[in-house]
């Protein structure tokens, strides 16, 4: 942990402001600014995340690759030994990341907090934006481990640098959810009176790389935001009531609590200039080295028994396959994998919508996303129309999520894509594995939203897709028994880096009796 204070101690002392034109040159060294303010630190935070917003090699190479990709099923890869063991390199660089943005959060915080009251006033609006970014991050890094240095961490600065006063506790999961879930809900109604001085109003636009000051779009992350984390925890008995209040009352005014519902309005940091350190270039090397991007079996043939019209927009034939798709079977001899893959046969993720679109955004949340959400609130509270809408709504959006983020790519190495038409999105609509009427109880059809929620998350939101997957228990997968491994199958979470135990270790005592990757968070109470 010791490490890990001078990494935040270090990276507090320096950030800048930044607008999309800016962005290259006023990082080009951040570690000479010697000063702060309120505006640098909101860009500082959002720099320090975005290979973790942003598809970068880093994340998706030394990272999903061997995680969450896999855990997921989301591709299909050759079985090895010890799999199921999230490695020490992907563990604590994403852990280190996470406790970089934070840092510089706290020091937002900190010159904040030291502004006149008027300041204060004027630049509210960088506070409560920036802490809605913060907390979606931070929602996956709890997802990923549970409870985790919270409250009291990334304070060094804070305190003088003092660090015995700067070990921070362990924060139970709970308890982030809740303080989380309270703000937010606080921001939600703030939002619609906030006011930006008019002087500050071309500022704010320029520096706010996610909704380039869309007030409405802050409204729109805000309540989707929360609407994911009350989703997240609405079978845990100490939130089910309120997840259900809370909900209805965001359903229940629109105008006060509105949410992005369609791809116009999804919650993204967009590319606009290959030449600054904002872009996807990383995702190419970072998805298809060591044939990262292999399909997996189920997946493709969900799609082709069903007739997704998303299909040839997410994925391509293997160089050798004749133009058809087929998927790596988790469960088939190694050797055969192995054959298979080098035998050019598989399906990989389709290049030119993907890995090779250098203009690929930060996905935050997305239409799609929402209106599954949606659609399992009202099928559980006893509204089947509105629960059928929403989730033939969620499927629409997700087939127009894919074909324009193709519309987004500099590259053509798939070839050209044909348009999906209306009467191909009906028929899928009403396929066997698709058609709502024909799931007969409340439990199937909660099949069908979890099946399109890993559908539409593919590799693309592999956190939120691991999250859903272990909170509903669906879609199921084989997976091969690692007989190497005490772990023989994937676990149900991440343990915290060797790093805690040997410079945290007072407050990572207190938690290393459930630091086991078969403890269950929260929130899984399948």
């Amino acid at each position: 942990m010791k490490k890990i204070l001078f990494i935040l101690l270090s990276i507090a002392l320096w950030g800048t402001s930044c607008s999309k034109k800016e962005f290259r040159d006023s990082y080009t060294d951040p570690s000479k600014v010697a000063t702060s303010s309120v505006e640098k630190q909101y860009a500082g935070m959002i720099y320090a995340s975005r290979e973790y917003v942003v598809p970068s090699y880093w994340n998706y190479f030394v990272i999903l690759r061997i995680t969450l990709n896999r855990f997921t099923q989301a591709v299909g890869w050759e079985n090895v030994d010890n799999q199921y063991v999230p490695g020490a390199a992907a563990v604590t660089d994403r852990w280190n990341n996470y406790y970089n943005v934070l840092a510089q959060y706290r020091e937002l915080e900190k010159v904040y907090n030291a502004l006149p009251a008027e300041d204060q006033s004027n630049m509210r609006i960088y506070m409560i934006t920036a802490t809605i970014y913060f907390y979606d991050l931070t929602q996956r890094v709890v997802d990923l481990h549970g409870g985790v240095p919270w409250s009291e961490a990334g304070m060094l600065s804070t305190n003088g640098g003092n660090y015995q006063n700067s070990y921070p506790k362990y924060d139970d999961a709970t308890a982030i959810y809740t303080k989380m879930l309270d703000d937010l809900k606080g921001f939600a109604d703030e939002l619609g009176t906030v006011t930006i001085p008019a002087a500050l109003v071309a500022r704010f636009e320029s520096m706010d790389l996610v909704n380039n000051g869309d007030l409405t779009l802050w409204k729109k992350y805000c309540n989707s935001l929360r609407l994911r984390m009350l989703t997240r925890v609405s079978g845990a008995a100490n939130f089910q009531a309120r997840a259900g209040t809370e909900i209805a009352q965001i359903l229940g005014n629109a105008a006060s609590y509105p949410l992005p519902k369609t791809n116009a309005e999804n919650i993204r940091i967009d590319i606009f200039d290959l030449n600054t350190d904002l872009n996807a270039k990383g995702f190419r090397t970072g998805l298809e080295d060591w044939n990262g991007n292999i399909a997996g079996k189920v997946m493709i043939d969900h799609m082709k028994a069903n007739s997704d019209p998303r299909l040839r927009a997410m994925f391509e034939p293997g160089a050798n396959a004749g133009g058809v798709y087929n998927g790596l079977d988790p469960m088939a001899a190694r050797s055969t994998q192995n054959a298979l893959i080098a035998g050019g046969t598989m399906a990989i993720y389709n290049r030119s919508t993907l890995s090779r679109n250098e203009f690929f955004p930060g996905i935050l949340m997305t239409g799609a996303e929402v209106n599954f959400m949606l659609s399992e609130y009202y099928l559980k509270a006893g509204n089947p129309v509105s629960a059928r809408t929403a989730y033939e709504d969620g499927i629409k959006e997700s087939i127009k999520y894919y074909y324009w983020l193709r519309t987004l790519s500099n590259d053509n190495t798939a070839g050209a894509l044909t348009p999906y038409t209306d009467p191909e999105v009906a028929a899928y609509l009403v396929a066997p594995g698709v058609n709502w009427t024909l799931a007969l109880t409340d439990a199937d059809k909660l099949k069908l939203i979890a099946r399109q929620k890993w559908l539409h998350y593919s590799v693309l939101q592999p956190t939120e897709s691991w999250a859903e997957i272990r909170r509903l228990d669906a879609p199921t997968f084989s997976f091969e028994v690692d007989n190497a491994n005490a772990q023989k199958q994937p676990p149900m979470r991440w343990q915290y880096p060797a790093s805690e135990a040997t410079y945290n270790t007072a407050n990572y005592e207190a938690v290393q009796a459930n630091d086991k990757l078969g403890t269950k968070l929260f929130w899984d109470t399948q």
